[in-house]
């Protein structure tokens, strides 16, 4: 596992000083990018950068589950998460 994560100001950066633009442009699409992303999955929309990442929702059914202090059987109900898919390109460059 990585020692390091990087937090979304180093990440502006680095992309900042890559491209030449501001660091106040580049936080600005990142912006834009998570909340297009995001209004696209909660409509149910795939949204696919092909090679590198998909976000899709899913359905879950509804379960039994059990409270692990009491060991009391629990009813969680039906909901939706968010699938994301390494692309191809992404699992080349992790290898």
């Amino acid at each position: 596992m990585a020692d390091k994560s990087i937090t979304k100001t180093e990440l502006v950066a680095s992309i900042a000083s890559a491209t030449g633009q501001s660091q106040a442009a580049v936080s600005g699409v990142l912006d834009s990018l998570f909340a297009t992303v995001s209004d696209a999955v909660a409509k149910g929309n795939k949204v696919s950068i092909p090679g590198w990442i998909a976000f899709e929702q899913v359905s879950t059914a509804a379960r039994t589950g059990r409270n692990p202090q009491t060991g009391a059987e629990i009813k969680i109900p039906a909901g939706k998460r968010v699938k994301v898919t390494a692309g191809s390109k992404l699992k080349a460059a992790v290898k």
